[in-house]
């Protein structure tokens, strides 16, 4: 499967945040989408899931044909989960299985779904209130892991996570991304270059592609980081240009 985006625009009021995003994804990978905060990365990920409509170009999949966009496709977990605080880890889990039964491949007991996770068993059965910002994310990512969407939206799922459940998650995706697209946003650096195949940057409203070529990951680093940079100059002699005038 493709997601495509073909020259994708969205302002607010006046400030255009997208400017004729262009780019193709491929299942298979898992790509580090990297920009300075506010470049506009959550914005995508709502144009993608078609919580926010495009001003202007078009978003769509290619499986086979292209096609816009359906529900099922996409799985999207926000980097502050919203989850039922009322219910238990297991209760949330029962009623998800329970309205999408008929769409679920292979069924597991709940407990061997929460194994996936690693959710300890003293939590399963505890109210999601009590849960740690890391245990709801916990519980975001098992919804998708059940439901099997072919594209994944990950916007910083990991920053809430302590350093062994967040390796554990990426041995996850790795092992997960051979028949899924999963784009993985983030403002860490070393965990975009720990995780993913491929670095994409959201850079003045558009989406290039990075080649790490024979560069040693600290080279890498280093060029993505004179790149932003770059971007943060260019805006700010814009603003001295404005004031100016």
């Amino acid at each position: 499967m493709k997601l495509i985006l073909d020259n994708v625009v969205k302002s607010f009021d006046e400030k255009e945040v997208i400017k004729g995003a262009t780019f193709e994804f491929e299942s298979g990978y898992i790509y580090g989408l990297l920009g300075r905060n506010g470049a506009g990365k959550t914005t995508l990920f709502n144009l993608i899931n078609e919580d926010l409509k495009a001003d202007d170009g078009v978003i769509s999949v290619d499986d086979e044909k292209v096609r816009a966009i359906e529900e099922g496709d996409i799985g999207y977990v926000l980097s502050t989960p919203i989850v039922p605080d009322f219910l238990t880890g297991r209760e949330f889990l029962k009623f998800f299985i329970d309205i999408n039964k008929g769409q679920i491949n292979d069924l597991k007991t709940y407990d061997e779904y929460f194994d996936i996770v690693e959710l300890a068993s003293e939590d399963r059965d505890r109210l999601i209130k009590d849960y740690s910002h890391g245990m709801k994310n916990k519980m975001m990512m098992l919804l998708n892991i059940i439901s099997n969407p072919p594209i994944w939206l990950l916007d910083e799922p990991l920053t809430s996570f302590d350093v062994v459940v967040a390796d554990e998650m990426k041995e996850l995706l790795k092992q997960m991304k051979s028949d899924r697209l999963i784009i993985f946003s983030t403002h860490i650096m070393e965990l975009a270059l720990s995780l993913c195949d491929r670095i994409v940057l959201l850079k003045d409203g558009k989406l290039t592609m990075l080649e790490q070529g024979d560069m040693t990951s600290e080279e890498f680093e280093d060029h993505i980081i004179r790149i932003l940079k770059d971007e943060q100059n260019d805006t700010d002699a814009q603003g001295e240009t404005g004031r100016a005038l």
